[in-house]
């Protein structure tokens, strides 16, 4: 099979959470439309403060949403909606603050939302500081959302925004997107 074809009829649901490493999630939602991915995006609000929803509706050519009740929607309830579709759902960056909205349940945003909403696999690749990711709460998190069959990717020891390096870099687009790969070709 060829590599542009590896998601061919496939739908990718990709949620951006609030870090610094937001802009990869721009390379991530390239590249599975490259593997032939039909890719909707979905944001938190702080998302949206480091790349704009317009870079995700230019590169994925479907409306991003970023709030659940925007009138503007082309979804009744976006949510329940692209989490039905979504084959395979990726949280690119995930912060510790959704990391805990996963594993605690809680759904004030619409990437959390969409997580609960779907039964597709979810793969997180978490962001954040060094200190942030090894403290116990984190790594609890983590554990938690591992029992419950979500598949956790990095992060991975690299330059930090605090200019350190140190865990806690998100790992690298193409290593996201061979993840997916193997996940969806297993089933």
């Amino acid at each position: 099979m060829e590599q542009t074809e590896r998601l061919a009829g496939k739908v990718i649901v990709v949620g951006v959470t609030g870090g610094i490493a937001a802009f990869k999630a721009a390379h991530l939602v390239t590249g599975l439309r490259k593997f032939g991915a039909e890719v909707h995006t979905v944001m938190t609000s702080a998302a949206a403060q480091f790349v704009s929803p317009l870079t995700f509706r230019a590169l994925s050519q479907h409306p991003v949403v970023t709030d659940m009740w925007d009138a503007q929607t082309p979804y009744d309830e976006p949510h329940v909606t692209l989490g039905e579709r979504a084959d395979l759902l990726v949280i690119a960056p995930a912060t510790a603050q959704m990391l805990a909205k996963l594993a605690l349940g809680l759904t004030d945003d619409v990437v959390s939302a969409t997580v609960l909403a779907t039964r597709a696999p979810v793969v997180v690749a978490p962001a954040m500081s060094d200190t942030m990711y090894q403290h116990p709460t984190t790594q609890e998190h983590l554990q938690t959302l591992r029992r419950r069959g979500v598949r956790i990717i990095g992060p991975v020891v690299g330059w930090l925004a605090s200019g350190k390096e140190a865990i806690g870099r998100m790992a690298e687009p193409d290593a996201i997107i061979e993840e997916i790969c193997a996940i969806l070709e297993a089933k």
